[in-house]
């Protein structure tokens, strides 16, 4: 069905349902178009409309991510393959049933809004989702996320992993076994996906890239939390957490962007898993990020806790309520996007970092065994706002730039990458979008200006030929020129006005390194053992 079950009989409506076992006392409205969503979300009170027609929504208390909510059933299909542990934290059936009880239970009541959909734009790799909430905007969010089935196709369309998104409910942890009242619970088995408690949307497409982080892998596919674009030299891969700059560098007017977020790489190439982009908006501006501007004045986008000013413009300097402010709009709301989003085999694939230290290069050519020592250390800053609690940067290590949504051990992942690194000859870079001349709180941000002549200037080829210096604490290899970057900037140490203060903070951070990863180190050679920081 693709109107409203107001204008279909309603046993129609409860029938396509009764399959999730869930019974509607109240209208059931089928893949409504973005138009018909906005209306229902402004009548029902959820939002508001900016000056130029995008909807505005506030998800506080939870503004980002809530990964010490996010649960997997421990069942017979998954129980050998999952890395248990405190990122995937097990929950057992019994619980999972009283929680998805409930919750049906509390659906019931209310309309709700129905989104079939897609993930994953090959389509020998692709799974159907469907979203079921009692929000109009989350499933607005949802059709703009993921990809969209032409008309035909939602009339037979059945669903592979289905979300049930009860964003009011709040879990018991007595009863449903959750540590709070919020929960992300996941049931590999079944295809079925439990979410309650947070109307942060994040969760919505998340989850499902865990789903398919937890598939793709046994049909040969590496799943990737990265960004990706195209231009005449190739493909280019941009990996990275929230915050550190894959919505913004793979944006790039001069390439066509294949998508921001999560990716696939097969045997004939990269392929995006969504359809549209979720890019932070903190200090937007027309200036420095014109293509992801643009998209956020265009109706249908959606603007999550930005502040509006009087006459309903956006102030997008604005962190009253959270620094991880978002929008959420349709890939081809980018005027470059490449359609359908694949693309071949990487030829360059970037690492990008957020250095709170600032001891980190802004760009250093990694080798082999060192591209996959910093894709097990996934170091970077957690930038503000992006989890709850976090309200400055701090420094953490992520395994693959992603490991919350990582069900399998980590080392799996970077087999394949290493695997695909080395067939396909493709070209690693290490680069630091975080802070120079000190650490964060007396140094800066780095120019976004540099770290773009940086990242065009590696994916161009122009930095093969150039003379590298080895950094003495990390044993990178540093360029010692980059078209459109002062000289002193590539070389960390000098932008200090403390040198003494500089190695000091290496050298606790080199500590880090060796002390993180020693957990992957029975998992990998000894090449690759020795990739990383120096004694």
């Amino acid at each position: 069905m693709s109107a409203s079950s107001n204008d279909a009989p309603a046993a129609v409506a409860a029938a396509g349902l009764s399959m999730h076992g869930l019974d509607p006392q109240r209208a059931v409205h089928w893949n409504l178009p973005p138009a018909q969503l906005v209306e229902a979300a402004l009548e029902r009170g959820e939002g508001r409309l900016a000056a130029d027609g995008a909807f505005t929504a506030e998800t506080a208390p939870h503004t980002g991510r809530s990964p010490n909510d996010k649960f997997i059933v421990r069942e017979p299909s998954c129980a050998d393959l999952v890395d248990w542990g405190p990122v995937n934290v097990p929950i057992e059936p019994e619980h999972f049933e009283a929680l998805r009880t409930d919750m049906i239970a509390w659906l019931e009541s209310r309309d709700l809004f129905v989104r079939d959909a897609r993930a994953g734009a090959h389509p020998d790799h692709q799974v159907n989702v469907r979203v079921i909430t009692p929000s109009a905007w989350h499933n607005l969010f949802a059709w703009n996320m993921f990809l969209r089935p032409d008309a035909s196709e939602l009339e037979t369309i059945v669903p592979d992993f289905t979300v049930l998104h009860a964003p009011e409910m709040e879990a018991d942890p007595e009863r449903h076994g959750t540590r709070s009242s919020t929960a992300v619970v996941v049931n590999f088995a079944e295809g079925t996906i439990l979410i309650c408690g947070t109307r942060y949307a994040g969760e919505i497409k998340k989850s499902i890239f865990s789903a398919l982080n937890f598939r793709l892998p046994a049909k040969g596919v590496f799943p990737m939390h990265c960004s990706a674009n195209i231009g005449e030299e190739g493909v280019a891969l941009f990996f990275g957490l929230s915050g550190t700059g894959k919505t913004t560098l793979s944006a790039d007017p001069e390439r066509g962007l294949i998508g921001d977020d999560e990716h696939g790489w097969g045997d004939d190439g990269v392929f995006n898993f969504e359809g549209g982009c979720y890019a932070k908006t903190i200090k937007l501006s027309e200036e420095g990020e014109p293509e992801i501007f643009a998209a956020t004045k265009r109706f249908g986008t959606i603007l999550e806790n930005v502040i509006l000013r009087g006459d309903r413009s956006v102030d997008y300097d604005d962190a009253s309520i959270t620094q991880n402010t978002r929008a959420s709009y349709p890939i081809h709301y980018i005027p470059n996007a490449v359609s359908p989003s694949r693309g071949g085999h990487p030829k360059t694939v970037v690492f990008l970092t957020a250095d709170a230290f600032g001891v980190l290069p802004p760009i250093s050519r990694l080798t082999p065994e060192q591209a996959q020592y910093h894709f097990l250390s996934g170091y970077t800053a957690k930038v503000a706002g992006t989890e709850r609690g976090v309200t400055e940067p701090k420094a953490t290590f992520s395994a693959c730039f992603g490991a919350p949504f990582l069900p399998l051990h980590p080392g799996a992942y970077a087999e394949m990458l290493g695997e695909r690194v080395e067939e396909n000859d493709a070209t690693v870079w290490l680069v630091n979008t975080g802070w120079t001349g000190g650490s964060y709180g007396v140094g800066t941000r780095m120019k976004l200006s540099y770290t773009r002549a940086m990242v065009r200037a590696a994916l161009a080829g122009e930095l093969e030929t150039v003379d590298t210096v080895t950094d003495p604490v990390f044993g990178l290899a540093v360029p010692v020129a980059v078209p459109g970057v002062p000289g002193e900037v590539l070389q960390p140490r000098g932008t200090w006005a403390d040198a003494s203060a500089y190695d000091e903070l290496a050298a606790k951070l080199a500590s880090m390194f060796r002390e993180n990863f020693a957990r992957y180190a029975d998992r990998v050679s000894e090449a690759v053992r020795e990739a990383g920081p120096r004694s």
